[in-house]
């Protein structure tokens, strides 16, 4: 009796280091937007497989099997090793850039894994050797991928009765509602038009980064009123076929597709699924007879080039001075786009009048994002002279080039949310623009996410052009970046580099060593399935 009631202890031991194992592992799959194809593929690439309770449990195999020592204190070692790895692990919901949030979904997953576990966990009654631990300790991860997909007619049928619940609302409200997508610039765009939008009539708009089904769904549940004349809808394509799930979701009137790139490249495989991936928003809106709002470089693929042709009349193009020629008298051409301190000044050409269009924010690339705003309000009937002035009270965009000066007489250029070449070459120029203003230029970054096979060729052109822009790189995590190093070095051996494993250790560099007058860009933060790998 008394080694069944310690065994029991163990068990009870083993649970909790599942319950606090399977936290850090719902961490990772939640941000993955619980896709288990791709929580599989970021556990086998960053090997986060158990080492610390497999080798402690091997090694207590050894006494046991030879009876070296008693069992009860084969039990002891046992539990102490669960028991320490539980108080040592990190605990996902308050550790991390972006702490796991334990929703309803969350809780069901967590709950039936932890079944799930506890029943692998039974051998331990059966066959009490501390080597047969290992099995369940190591398919840990496996149980999180068995509980999502055992769940997932659960959750779709929840989808589908919140999904409906929205359309309803939409129905009764009837919001004029415009659509917004693209690889890039999708959120910036939705500020600025929200903004200018919000200064004539009420506007709702997706916050933040909020851009999935369920995610909008919760908005126009919870946040959608009667007098919201707008309602401005972010939406991410996550595959083919995530946008026009999105528009079914919420019909848009009018729609946004500001470009056409590498982000989440790792998804679509080549440029032109992204292409059709990102028209599927000109696709509904146009069979609804809507008006389309493009970047003029989104028009370089035959599939965009045919659509825009077949419905000319319902496409509204947005291009700069390096226009590929798509541009007709009815579109907006961008006529000039200048920085300073103050922020930017956007020249634009629009039914054969100029506007000089002021905001104050920062980043050449804003200029096209402001450009397809401008658009989208006159579209919209709102008065020019109404756009310039809202534009001219526009609040900085949160984490994309958000200029905040700093107590000891730095600044930190703050491109936080940005992870794009273009945006991120426009940092750069925007970093060697100010130089002027300060001592020295710092740019601390960990580089860019979900590239494919660009990923390298990208990263060592943008190190080389960084070379030219700022006095020190500071790099996170770089064997992730290895291009970028040797671009940089290459460009400009002279100039300054550290690497750091994480941005807590860049950080505490830059605690000691910053300066007064120094200027910081902050390009890119690394979501924890990047940097923050649990060591288990």
């Amino acid at each position: 009796m008394t080694e069944l009631a310690t065994l029991s202890i163990v068990y009870l031991a083993f649970l909790a280091f599942c319950a606090k194992r399977l936290m850090n592992y719902l961490h990772a799959l939640q941000q993955d937007d619980y896709d288990n194809g791709r929580f599989w593929k970021w556990t086998l690439k960053n090997k986060v497989l158990d080492k610390r309770a497999s080798i402690a449990l091997l090694l207590i195999s050894i006494p046991s099997v030879l009876n070296l020592i008693p069992t009860l204190a084969i039990h002891f070692l046992m539990f102490l090793t669960f028991a320490m790895i539980v108080a040592m692990e990190k605990d996902a919901r308050k550790d991390g850039k972006k702490a796991l949030i334990l929703t309803q979904r969350a809780k069901r997953i967590l709950y039936l894994a932890l079944f799930y576990c506890a029943v692998l966990g039974v051998i331990l009654f059966f066959m009490p050797v501390p080597a047969i631990m290992v099995i369940p300790v190591q398919l840990i991860p496996l149980m999180l991928i068995l509980s999502t997909a055992s769940l997932q007619p659960h959750e779709k049928s929840v989808q589908q009765k919140f999904a409906a619940e929205a359309q309803e609302k939409l129905n009764q409200m009837r919001p004029t509602i415009i659509g917004i997508t693209g690889s890039y610039g999708k959120t910036s765009v939705k500020h600025i038009l929200g903004h200018i939008l919000g200064s004539a009539a009420p506007t709702l708009m997706t916050p933040g980064s909020v851009n999935t089904l369920m995610g909008i769904t919760r908005i126009i549940r919870e946040q959608l009123q009667p007098n919201h004349k707008y309602f401005i809808v972010e939406m991410g394509a996550y595959g083919p076929g995530s946008i026009k799930a999105l528009c079914d979701l919420t019909p848009p009137d009018t729609g946004i597709i500001t470009s056409i790139g590498h982000a989440h490249y790792e998804r679509f495989k080549t440029l032109d699924t992204v292409a059709h991936a990102k028209y599927e928003l000109a696709d509904s809106v146009l069979s609804r007879g809507g008006t389309v709002i493009v970047g003029e470089k989104t028009l370089r693929f035959k599939h965009t080039q045919e659509m825009r042709h077949k419905d000319a009349r319902n496409f509204i193009v947005c291009g700069g001075p390096d226009t590929d020629g798509h541009l007709t008298q009815d579109d907006l051409a961008i006529t000039l786009i200048d920085q300073n301190s103050k922020g930017l000044i956007v020249g634009v050409m629009w039914q054969g009048k100029e506007y000089a269009l002021r905001a104050p924010i920062y980043g050449h690339h804003h200029a096209e994002n402001i450009a397809m705003a401008f658009a989208t309000a006159m579209y919209l009937g709102i008065d020019p002279d109404d756009v310039k002035a809202a534009l001219t009270r526009l609040p900085q965009i949160k984490h994309r080039l958000e200029l905040k000066k700093q107590e000891d007489g730095s600044a930190l250029l703050d491109d936080a949310y940005n992870s794009n070449p273009t945006g991120f070459r426009s940092a750069l120029d925007l970093l060697r623009k100010l130089k002027e203003d300060y001592t020295r230029t710092i740019l601390v970054t960990p580089g860019i996410v979900e590239l494919g096979p660009a990923h390298d060729d990208t990263h060592e052109k943008i190190g080389a052009y960084a070379a030219d822009c700022c006095d020190i790189a500071i790099i996170v995590n770089p064997s992730r970046i290895p291009t970028f190093i040797e671009g940089f070095k290459k460009a400009n051996p002279a100039k300054q580099l550290y690497t750091f494993e994480t941005f807590v250790e860049a950080q505490n560099w830059l605690i000691k060593n910053r300066q007064k007058g120094d200027l910081i860009l902050l390009e890119n933060d690394l979501p924890d399935i990047y940097e923050d790998i649990p060591k288990i």
